[in-house]
C-alpha cells in the first residue's frame, strides 16, 4: 500500500501537567485542502508547530511522503517540503518587505534546485505579487498593517515552494473582501496557478482558520479538535451538522 503523502501518528504534547495534543491521528492526501478548526486552547496550532518540527513531541510520529521527520529540525522540515505561515507574524521589521521573502528563497530546496542571487529577487516580487502587496515592496515591514502582515506570511512561505503548506489563521485581520480574496488565492494556489509552476500541482495544504464560513468552501475535509484530543473528521457538509462539534464549537450551522 502506498504511503500517504501526510500521516501524523498518535502526536502527543504535554506542556507540565497540561496535555496540550493528546493522541491526534490524521493524514493529508497530496491533492487536498484540509481544514484544522476548533475553540481556543484546542491544541491546534500546537499541533501545526509540531509537525514543522517547531516544538517537540512527548510521543507519536509525523511521516512525510513515507519519511519519518519526527524529531528533525525545522529548517530541515522545510527543506523536506513543508512550510507554514503563524497566527503572530514576526518579520524583520527594519528590512524591505522584499528582503523578508527573499530569506526564504535562500532555503535548502532553492538551493537543491541550484537557483543564484540574481534570481532570488524576482521570486520573491512573483510572491509579494500573489498575495497583493507588490506595490510595498520597498517599504519597512515594520509599516505593515495587520492584515499585510497575514499576506507577507502567505508570501514567505509560498517562496519556499513547499509541497504541503501549513496556513494559520491566513483570514485573521482580513475584512471581508480581502477575505474573499485571500482564499481566491489560497484556491488558485492549491490548483498551481502562479507558484506551482515547478509542479504538475499546487501544495496540499492544511488550514487553521475561525472564520468558517469562508474557510468550510474551499477545504476538503475538516479535522476539529477539542481539548487536546480529535473531536471530529468529516467532509464540511459532515462536520457543521455534527452535534458533537456544533455543542462544543460552533454553535449552529454555518453553512
Amino acid at each position: 500500500m502506498a504511503a500517504h503523502f501526510l500521516e501524523v501518528n498518535k502526536l502527543s504534547k504535554r506542556f507540565g501537567g497540561l496535555h496540550a495534543v493528546r493522541d491526534v491521528s490524521f493524514t493529508v492526501g497530496r491533492q487536498e485542502i484540509v481544514g484544522l478548526i476548533g475553540p481556543n486552547g484546542a491544541g491546534k496550532t500546537t499541533l501545526v508547530r509540531l509537525i514543522l518540527g517547531i516544538i517537540k513531541a512527548n510521543s507519536g510520529q509525523v511521516l512525510f511522503k513515507g519519511k519519518n521527520l519526527t524529531g528533525k529540525k525545522t529548517w530541515n522540515i522545510v527543506g523536506e517540503g513543508i512550510a507554514g505561515t503563524f497566527q503572530n507574524a514576526r518579520p524583520f521589521g527594519h528590512l524591505p518587505i522584499i528582503a523578508n521573502v527573499m530569506v526564504p528563497c535562500l532555503g535548502p530546496r532553492a538551493s537543491r534546485r541550484g537557483e543564484w542571487v540574481k534570481t532570488v529577487e524576482a521570486r520573491a516580487m512573483d510572491a509579494l505579487e500573489f498575495v497583493g502587496i507588490a506595490d510595498l515592496a520597498k517599504e519597512p515591514a515594520s509599516l505593515l498593517s495587520q492584515g499585510d502582515l497575514k499576506r507577507l506570511e502567505v508570501a514567505r512561505a509560498i517562496a519556499c515552494e513547499p509541497e504541503l503548506l501549513i496556513l494559520d489563521e491566513p483570514f485573521g485581520g482580513l475584512n471581508p473582501t480581502e477575505t474573499s480574496l485571500m482564499a481566491k488565492s489560497i484556491r488558485r494556489l492549491h490548483k498551481g496557478g502562479r507558484f506551482g509552476r515547478l509542479h504538475s500541482e499546487g501544495p496540499a495544504m492544511i488550514i487553521i482558520e475561525h472564520k468558517l464560513s469562508e474557510l468550510m468552501k474551499i477545504v476538503d475535509r475538516v479535522i476539529v479538535l477539542n481539548f487536546g484530543q480529535t473531536l471530529a473528521m468529516g467532509t464540511p457538509e459532515e462536520i457543521v451538522r455534527n452535534p458533537k462539534v456544533i455543542e462544543a464549537y460552533i454553535g449552529k450551522e454555518v453553512i
